[in-house]
């Protein structure tokens, strides 16, 4: 066992001799690396020397050290960024001196992140710290306004700007309104009892009943009406004995009695048979003094009424209103006696007609509107009240806003029944009522220079801020494709058109596509615009508030 120890132990020597050898290959380790050093030392120093030159040579072209990734900071040496610890990175001389070198084409200098911002030389943006760029005076903008814009053929296709006529023109004011169907009041009846007394016979026992004029409506017992009978026979009576009627201040007593009987309501057929007969009747019926649809029935049979106490509600549907609700805005294109187009749900293709009669003079302050009546002719019976209806007033508009009808330009017409129209003056043929000329009605008048066309642009043109209208006009004699903004005073709106009030002239050519894309342009420009309307003076007031603020 001992023998095999020996064996498998390790020798001596090798533990003796493992530390020197380590020390020796540490020292020839060193020494090789001095050898390298010394070697390589001139050749070094010369490439210091260059490079130290060469760093003096750009530190003169230096004028300013700035952040990769925070351009707003800024110092005037080398050192680290405070923001994220990056070295500062030099920003030479040559390149300002390139970009002073074109000075003479700059006439101004702005931010490329803060467009408002302008100064007429280089420096850096009160807002961000960045390079000011310089806006080069383009060859198509010498002499023109702050307002004005030149472009290339090639970028104006690009922009697909398109341009059309300022014009006097008649157009068309589009009114679409929705109201409802209802009876027209002056058609309608009521069948009350002429005298007091028992209703003992309803002829008419519900509701939704046509009848004619001269249908027996009800049967009536009255002791009343009874003694007005007797009062005929006994004059009749005493007339025949005598061989003349008596006469009271110049009236027969007969033909006082009968015309007693006639106010109540009796027929001459009637009245006529009672003479015959010699004896009154205790039962006498009554009949419709018109015709129409019966709406309401307020009485049953048996029931006791007084005198004037109505029984039955008639309508006549072959003349009906359609009462319309008109917005406020809408107001300025409605007048009197114009032609209305309607429809229903109930017969979708069909179209009435009717003309306004009566335009509410009071708004209602919970639905905003206004009611707005129409006479409309329904001889067929289609239309039945509480329907809901669709319609549309076609307003052609003058010069100032003023709305013109042809068919009514100096005729003559009903304050109360629009469709009665004449040529001159006259009375109505339905209520008697003289009729008035059109222009009293707020029509203009013709031959009186009233009715000129209107100066208009499309709806397109304007750019419109609630406040503000600005209009794009492509200037003529020009080398190039060049646009003014212009702000504009306009009128309502009638269709797909703005009447204008002040501010361009016919024949001027208006923007009607790309107006949007002239606008930013400008605004990017911080040129008056759309929604900069001082331009570089509002710029000015944002450069100086953030002057005031420490960064």
């Amino acid at each position: 066992m001992a023998i095999n120890q020996a064996d498998h132990s390790p020798p001596a020597s090798s533990g003796r001799y493992a530390l020197p050898i380590a020390i020796a290959a540490l020292v020839a380790g060193v020494g090789i690396g001095f050898a390298m050093h010394w070697s390589m030392a001139p050749s070094a120093s010369v490439e210091a020397a260059a490079g130290s030159s060469a760093t003096a040579d750009k530190s003169d072209e230096i004028t300013d050290w700035t952040c990769s990734m925070h351009p707003q900071i800024h110092k005037d040496k080398p050192g680290k960024c405070p923001i994220c610890g990056m070295d500062l990175i030099p920003v030479k001389q040559t390149s300002v001196s390139a970009k002073q070198g074109k000075a003479d084409d700059v006439t101004d200098w702005t931010c490329s992140m803060h467009p408002q911002i302008h100064r007429d030389k280089p420096g850096k943006c009160p807002i961000c710290g960045m390079d000011l760029i310089p806006v080069k005076k383009s060859a198509g903008d010498g002499g023109l306004s702050s307002r004005t814009l030149a472009v290339t053929p090639e970028a104006r296709a690009l922009m697909n700007v398109q341009t059309v006529p300022v014009e006097r023109k008649f157009v068309t004011a589009e009114v679409r309104l929705v109201g409802k169907v209802s009876y027209d009041e002056t058609l309608l009846g009521y069948i009350t009892a002429r005298v007091a007394g028992r209703l003992d016979r309803l002829y008419v026992d519900y509701t939704g009943v046509t009848v004619n004029k001269g249908e027996h409506m009800y049967s009536i017992y009255s002791p009343e009406l009874y003694y007005a009978q007797e009062e005929l026979i006994q004059s009749v009576q005493t007339a025949r004995q005598r061989g003349a009627a008596e006469e009271i201040g110049g009236l027969s007593v007969v033909s006082m009695a009968r015309e007693k009987l006639r106010l109540i309501g009796l027929t001459d057929q009637q009245i006529a048979e009672i003479e015959r007969q010699n004896k009154p009747t205790d039962h006498v019926t009554f009949y419709a003094p018109m015709g129409g649809i019966v709406i309401e029935k307020l009485r049953k049979e048996g029931d006791y009424v007084k005198t004037g106490e109505r029984i039955y509600t008639i309508a006549d549907l072959s003349q009906v209103w359609v009462m319309l609700d008109a917005y406020e805005s809408d107001l300025v294109w409605l007048r009197y006696g114009q032609e209305v187009t309607f429809s229903t749900e109930a017969y979708p293709g069909d179209e009435f007609v009717g003309r306004i009669s009566f335009i509410q003079p009071v708004l209602d302050d919970m639905t905003r509107t206004v009611k707005v009546r129409v006479n409309v002719p329904n001889p067929e019976g289609k239309l039945k009240p509480e329907m809901f209806v669709r319609g549309i007033v076609r307003s052609q508009v003058a010069d100032g806003g003023r709305v013109i009808d042809p068919d009514l330009a100096g005729k003559w017409i009903c304050p109360m029944h629009p469709e009665v129209v004449k040529d001159g003056p006259g009375v109505c043929d339905l209520c008697g009522m003289d009729l008035v000329s059109a222009e009293s009605l707020g029509y203009p008048a013709p031959n009186a220079g009233e009715g000129e066309p209107p100066l208009v642009i499309p709806k397109s043109a304007a750019l419109v801020t609630g406040k503000r209208a600005v209009v794009y006009v492509e200037l003529p004699n020009t080398d190039q494709p060049t646009y003014e903004g212009r702000e504009v005073v306009l009128g309502p709106q009638a269709g797909d058109y703005y009447l204008v009030r002040s501010g361009l002239k016919a024949g001027e050519l208006v923007v009607t596509n790309g107006a949007f894309k002239i606008d930013s342009e400008i605004q990017i420009q911080a040129r008056p615009s759309m929604m900069l309307p001082e331009g570089a003076g509002h710029g000015k007031q944002i450069q100086d508030h953030a002057s005031g603020h420490q960064h």
